[in-house]
Parts: C-alpha cells; structure tokens; sequence
C-alpha cells in the first residue's frame, strides 16, 4: 500500500513545446515520496514464472515469460545479480492483470539464456546488456517499452533510456542511474564505500573466479542476506532463483561484468560508441520513477547525487518497511504501482 506519497525532485517540463503535469493526483513537487511496503515477513512471494519457448535475438536465445494480451503495452522487467526473473514472479502477474504485455527475460548467463554460437565472447560489460534488450525488443516486434528494472537490470534500464530514448515509453529504476564507465570504475572511493564492494576485488582474482564457481549458491545467499538484510526468505524463494546459475555462461559473465568495470578485462569494439557515449553520463528525458529501499544493504548511491540526470517528468520514492535490494520481490506493490504511475501522467 503507498502511504503518505509525496515526491522528491518532481520536474514539469515541456514535451514538444506542451508544459506537462501529473494527472488526478495533483501532486506537487519538491517533498520526499515515501511508500509503505509490506510487512517483512507478509511480503509476497508468487508462485515461479513460467518460461516460454525460447527466442532468438542478437547474439542469445532468449528465455522469458510473458504474461497478459498481447496488445497490452508493453513492460520489460529485468533482474540482476545474483537474481533471475522470479525477483518479479508477483509483480509480472499484478501488471497482466492490468492489462500490460509483459515480458521478463532471462540475462545473458541465466537461466536457459544461451549463446547461439560458442564463439561469442561471453561479455559482462554493460553496453552488451542494453543492446541484449533492444535485439530481444527487435524479436518480439516491440517498437516501444516501459522499462524497469534493479541491479544490473536497472543499469540496463537506463542505458537503454539513454541511448535509445525512442524505444523507451517510461523507466523505472531502482537505486536510480546507475550508467557507468570503466574510467569511473578505476576511480578510488573512501574506504568506507571501498569495503561495500568487496566482492568486486575477489572477483579479480583467479582465487575468486574459483570461488564462486565453486561456491556460486552459497556466495549468491550470502550476498541476498548482506543487500536484504531485513528480508525473511525461506530456502524455497532462494533455491527457485538459484537454479539459474547453473547456466554454463554464469561464472564468465560475472567475472567479466566486475573486471570490466575495474578496468581489468577489455570489452569488445562493437560496443567501444556506446561505451563512448555512457562514459559522458548522458542525461535521461523519459518519464522516470526511481526506487529505493529504506534497508538496502547493497552499494548504492545517495538519491541526491542522480536526481540531476533526469530531465524529464521525474519522481524519486522511498519505500519503508524494512525494503532491501531486491526491491520488486520485497516490494512487489510499491514497484507494480510505480510502473503503472508513469503511464497516469500525461
């Protein structure tokens, strides 16, 4: 249930010469939006999404669910690490029920995602990501999307966003822009921020690759625990996501993703304009709702330090309750209401 929603950095801005509003709520901007989730240990869950018979696109073979008519608007929903497409097995069905077509991919390295051709390069960086989600888009003949997402999922949200604002109806991310550069990623943090991302040191090392090879279900709880801690899920919820590490792509994407960013592992030169165009940190114009946790225990920025980058209609909400970094699957009402938001306002 949303309580006391008020917004945060809320713009009016033009579209076309047209001053814009927000619609029947009449809500106002430049207060703090909060939402009330549910609580921890009521939080629901939904039964497992099923999957469709598999699609090819770009470089995969794409697995997804997709629920609700097919002449709905469509909604991309995109999970992240270590997670999978069960992360929205309440809120896809709530979005169905309303009337939206939705479709939830499996990432590249999840699930039964694959490679069409073993001489792809199993590529983590962020840039492979988007254009993932504009080939898939291109495959089921979607012109245009909302797109929401967390994690790596909200990263790709917004390059998406970014880069192909055209194919893009309305976005929503959790803990907001999250567009990098490797020339960032080189850049040293205090201490403090440094000690938060851990895991992306340990993944540098061979010691590491090793690890969560070997470890990958233990590691992956473990990191569900530190970026939810306020979240109560059983071994049931945890195992149904787990089984999609078992991709053979899984481990080599990851390791990639994180040596990417820190520089230690090159990209691919079909992607070298688009990571051109991210290391400027180009501002976002689409309708834009972001998201965060009042319990994130993951690294994340300060709302503050993004509200800046989206120019166009924009609302920042906190959602209380003890809400970590699995924002849709603890949250499934708060993030469902805020992707049907974006579609009231005119």
């Amino acid at each position: 249930m949303i309580e006391n929603v008020e917004f945060a950095n809320l713009t009016r801005r033009s579209l076309g010469g047209v001053a814009l509003g927000l619609s029947a709520a009449g809500f106002l901007g430049g207060r703090t939006g909060t939402a009330q989730a549910e609580e921890p240990a009521a939080r629901a869950q939904g039964a497992a999404l099923e999957v469709n018979e598999p699609i090819d696109a770009g470089d995969l073979r794409v697995a997804y669910a997709s629920l609700g008519p097919s002449s709905g608007h469509p909604v991309l929903l995109l999970h992240g690490w270590p997670y999978d497409i069960n992360s929205f097995a309440a809120v896809a069905p709530m979005l169905a029920a309303q009337g939206y077509r939705v479709i939830v991919p499996f990432l590249r390295g999840y699930g039964a995602t694959t490679f069409l051709s073993p001489r792809t390069k199993r590529n983590g960086q962020q840039a492979a990501f988007a254009v993932d989600t504009i080939k898939l888009m291109d495959a089921l003949k979607i012109e245009k999307a909302t797109i929401a997402g967390f994690d790596w999922g909200a990263r790709t949200a917004c390059i998406v966003a970014a880069l192909w604002p055209e194919r893009c109806k309305a976005l929503v991310s959790v803990s907001g822009y999250l567009v990098g550069s490797q020339s960032a990623g080189r850049a040293p943090l205090p201490p403090s921020v440094e000690l938060q991302w851990w895991y992306q040191y340990y993944f540098a090392t061979e010691r590491g690759r090793q690890g969560y090879e070997k470890y990958t279900s233990d590691f992956s709880k473990l990191i569900w625990r530190l970026a939810s801690p306020r979240w109560n899920f059983d071994d049931a919820t945890f195992d149904r996501s787990a089984t999609s590490f078992a991709n053979p792509d899984h481990v080599e994407i990851v390791m990639h993703n994180y040596r990417w960013r820190l520089g230690l592992a090159p990209g691919e030169k079909r992607f070298d304009k688009f990571e051109a165009e991210l290391a400027k940190a180009p501002d976002i114009q689409v309708p834009t709702i972001t998201l965060e946790g009042d319990a994130n225990g993951a690294p994340h920025p300060d709302p503050k330090a993004y509200a800046g980058k989206f120019k166009g209609l924009y609302e920042h909400r906190l959602v209380s309750g003890g809400i970590g970094h699995n924002l849709p699957q603890e949250a499934p009402d708060a993030f469902t209401k805020a992707i049907v938001d974006t579609h009231s306002w005119k």
